[in-house]
């Protein structure tokens, strides 16, 4: 059995139109969504392995409030092929993970995510709806697979095990006007 969580970055920033898409920072609204988010996994006794993702620093900073207020994380592994990556490169880095991961972190940007969480897990199936009508900013989904390898995960084999939305742990982070 392995366990893919996926991690979409938190909410970022426009407020400097001279920074190029991959410098953008958090907002203050994105860094308290990845802290919540940190110590909902550290509640839940979530742990990873294996931390893969992209260097982008809005990544980076949601890595860096989710790590703080978990109380720690595992280095991560940054690939460049995770910025705004699609489906095929996403599946090609899961395919990579090693051996010895049990349970690996991905954590990425959209629409990549969504689409790779769709193409992963079986339609008609429990949480898949709600992750269908949107995958929001620093939202965590865990998917568990009946493979011994990570070379093993195909589309449609997946069990959506959870969908965490920043909202459900505190209502103001839902989605506003900002």
């Amino acid at each position: 059995m392995k366990t893919l969580t996926l991690m979409r970055h938190a909410k970022s920033g426009w407020d400097d139109p001279a920074l190029r898409d991959f410098d953008r920072p958090l907002n203050a609204k994105g860094r308290r969504a990845a802290a919540t988010m940190g110590r909902h996994l550290r509640e839940q006794d979530m742990r990873f392995d294996h931390l893969v993702a992209s260097p982008a620093v809005r990544v980076r900073e949601t890595l860096d409030a989710a790590g703080q207020a978990y109380g720690a994380r595992p280095t991560a592994c940054w690939d460049e092929r995770l910025y705004l990556a699609a489906v095929p490169v996403l599946l090609e880095v899961i395919h990579g993970l090693p051996a010895t991961a049990a349970r690996a972190l991905l954590v990425a940007h959209n629409p990549g995510l969504e689409d790779l969480l769709l193409a992963l897990v079986p339609e008609a199936t429990g949480l898949r709806a709600e992750a269908a009508r949107k995958y929001p900013t620093a939202t965590v989904a865990e998917l568990t697979f009946p493979v011994d390898t990570w070379g093993a995960v195909a589309p449609g084999t997946a069990t959506l095990t959870r969908f965490i939305r920043p909202r459900d742990l505190d209502p103001a982070l839902g989605p506003d006007e900002d």
